[in-house]
């Protein structure tokens, strides 16, 4: 289950052979609708799958096991927490007491938010009323208390727009409208300022097998690694000084897995902390090396 992106159409279009393995693409137009399927039937042997979610996966002890592959929409994060500015300013100084929305609490997209702004600008985030829309993809997870689940008629945009919520955190789905403005003053400035800071990116979506692949077919996972690093090689490249949102590799990961782990497990997110080496295992850990 993989999504189309410019990284993995290569491998997708069957334009990359291997006498190890072949692929069976199942039809995945918007990928975090088969999250569930992932992380819950574990069916399928390779899936693309959101950072937080395999997070959670592991630290409920879900068989699964993290291929150092990001994929899928790479991005800065510091953009996404928007607010309508034609209902007065709002900056991360201001957001005690507001009502932010968002698509699920444990969506990486916002724990990515909360994390910068917990971190970054000492935002308490149990003072702020959090709306969530959908439930997350662990069965076994529940939303913490603070976090009040929307109603089947309610929708992010429309009641940012008439004030019912004074922020929300979106994706690469940000309308174009005026009154619509960041709550992170100078966006990208900060997210590449971040960036250097960490020397880390804030990875979306990796790639994941199941553990019995691993342990039973080492060699054809590690061959669905190179499959993915020469469709990522066959796509776009990084413009010298452009930030690169897809490292492969485990060490290229780790900075970034090392922050979304303490960000996640800070928010609860988790059933228990998690250290990067436990999320491979001893055919994974290795790759890219």
């Amino acid at each position: 289950m993989l999504g189309d992106y410019p990284n993995t159409l290569a491998l997708k279009r069957g334009e990359l052979a291997s006498p190890l393995v072949t692929f069976d693409f199942v039809e995945a137009k918007v990928p975090n609708q088969a999250f569930k399927r992932v992380v819950r039937e574990i069916e399928f042997d390779v899936a693309e799958l959101a950072i937080v979610t395999f997070l959670q996966a592991k630290s409920y002890g879900k068989p699964l096991v993290l291929l150092p592959a990001v994929v899928g929409p790479g991005r800065f994060q510091h953009q996404c927490l928007i607010y309508n500015a034609e209902r007065g300013h709002l900056d991360p100084s201001r957001l005690a007491g507001k009502r932010i929305g968002m698509r699920s609490y444990a969506q990486t997209t916002p724990a990515w938010i909360r994390g910068i702004l917990q971190s970054e600008y000492a935002v308490d985030l149990d003072s702020i009323h959090w709306l969530g829309f959908e439930d997350g993809h662990l069965s076994e997870y529940k939303d913490p208390p603070q976090v009040e689940r929307a109603g089947k008629d309610q929708q992010l945009l429309p009641m940012l727009l008439a004030g019912e919520l004074d922020a929300i955190i979106i994706g690469n789905e940000a309308p174009e409208d005026a009154r619509l403005k960041p709550v992170i003053a100078e966006p990208r400035a900060a997210a590449l300022a971040w960036c250097a800071r960490h020397k880390a990116v804030p990875v979306n979506h990796l790639v994941v097998v199941r553990e019995a692949l691993s342990r039973e077919r080492p060699q054809q996972v590690r061959e669905v690694f190179r499959l993915l690093a020469e469709s990522k090689a066959r796509g776009p490249g990084v413009a010298a000084g452009a930030t690169n949102f897809f490292p492969f590799g485990v060490e290229a990961c780790r900075p970034s897995l090392e922050i979304i782990i303490e960000y996640a497990y800070a928010q609860g997110l988790l059933a228990r902390r998690l250290q990067v080496d436990e999320l491979f295992d001893d055919t994974t850990r290795t790759l890219g090396a």
